[in-house]
């Protein structure tokens, strides 16, 4: 799994790198039972402190993504998945409710932009 940052951006590191990896499960390119790349693997590949790695993988943890094993690799747990339907079932009633209102897919897609970049 590819684990990527952005320097120039107000984020947090540990941050983006928590979130890099929740992105990989939304879009179902981790599943439960992956292993993530150990934290120096990954600190040296971004250039980043290994506390900073694992500041990120610490946050996984303590929502329930992932299970970390002292001297082992971070694993996907089982509850990603189900974290990935609660984000297909939101997607899926937000279009609807958009659909109800004759949003078009552009503009609802410019509106989840919005709130994304909104504070």
């Amino acid at each position: 799994m590819l684990i990527t940052i952005d320097p120039s951006s107000a984020v947090p590191l540990a941050d983006q790198v928590a979130a890099s990896v929740r992105a990989a499960v939304a879009r179902g390119a981790a599943v439960p039972g992956d292993h993530l790349p150990s934290a120096r693997t990954v600190a040296a590949a971004l250039g980043v402190n290994l506390h900073t790695v694992l500041r990120g993988y610490q946050q996984l943890r303590d929502e329930g993504l992932v299970e970390l094993r002292r001297g082992r690799t971070a694993v996907i747990s089982q509850t990603a998945d189900a974290t990935r339907t609660s984000l297909a079932s939101a997607a899926e009633d937000y279009a609807r409710t958009a659909r109800h209102l004759g949003v078009s897919p552009e503009e609802a897609l410019a509106a989840v932009r919005a709130a994304f970049t909104s504070p």
